[in-house]
């Protein structure tokens, strides 16, 4: 991966649920400091559990992290609680848009300022409504009430209240329009651009997230399978067949015909 020194250090971890089922086995993963970096898979391959492992969540499902080490700024994280990770920094924003839907969007944002290290509440409700106009519009309104992109817009912004150093987004495009998605993408890119940020993204929809990412892994069954710049992911076949359904011609391939790829599996050989 790249040279620049990772903020995110995931070392061969593995993770059990109920101390029996073996989840993650041997996943290496690193963010490096101000960068984005995704992880694709299908559902099930253990993406969300690798997000719960770096942010101490795994204990509220009674799972953890029994083997490797997830390091952040070079300090050993895995075996804190959620509450200490968080406020060294790392905040996920969790699958499914969580809003707190009985209060305003504005008293949304403002749970997330109960982390912040410098700068007025007020300073950190500009920034969010620079990168999120539409929030400043609907900062009055209760949060369960407004559109999905705009409750995903809303958690975001949640996160960005804390002064985040790494945020983890878990299937950001979920359910949303595809002009909202590529809105809120074009934000988060840009708020990694300016504010240097550091993100590791998951996402299903492959083509978007390489689209952001200079990095990716590939995740499947619990292990890494793959892992390159987005680039060259983007041009391997299998990734082609099974995550962007494209043929050597460009045509949409069904699951159907692709599900081969699991059988064939090159990139393990």
């Amino acid at each position: 991966m790249e040279t620049q020194e990772p903020i995110l250090k995931i070392s061969n971890i593995e993770v059990k649920y109920h101390e029996v089922i073996l989840v993650l086995k041997g996943v290496s993963i690193e963010v490096p400091k101000g960068g984005i970096v995704a992880l694709l898979g299908a559902n099930g391959a253990g993406k969300s559990t690798t997000l719960k492992a770096i942010s101490g969540l795994l204990k509220t499902e009674d799972g953890k992290v029994t083997d490797g080490a997830i390091e952040f700024e070079g300090e050993r994280i895995h075996a804190q609680g959620a509450a200490t990770i968080a406020r060294k920094g790392i905040i996920q924003v969790i699958e499914g848009r969580r809003v707190f839907e009985h209060l305003t969007v504005e008293e949304n944002l403002k749970v997330g300022a109960h982390l912040r290290k410098s700068g007025s509440v007020k300073d950190g409700l500009e920034m969010v409504y620079h990168y999120f106009p539409r929030l400043r519009e609907k900062r009055n309104e209760t949060a369960g009430f407004i559109s999905g992109g705009e409750q995903q817009m809303t958690v975001v912004g949640r996160a960005l209240m804390t002064e985040p150093k790494l945020v983890l987004l878990d299937e950001p495009s979920m359910g949303l329009a595809p002009m909202l998605i590529h809105e809120i993408f074009n934000i988060i890119k840009q708020l990694n651009d300016e504010q240097g940020i550091s993100i590791l993204l998951v996402e299903q929809n492959a083509k978007l997230a390489l689209s952001v990412a200079p990095y990716a892994y590939v995740m499947e069954t619990g292990r890494i399978v793959m892992d390159g710049e987005s680039s060259t992911l983007t041009e391997n076949e299998d990734i082609k067949d099974f995550y962007l359904g494209l043929t050597d011609k460009g045509g949409r391939k069904s699951f159907r015909e692709v599900k081969h790829y699991k059988r064939r599996k090159r990139w393990l050989s």
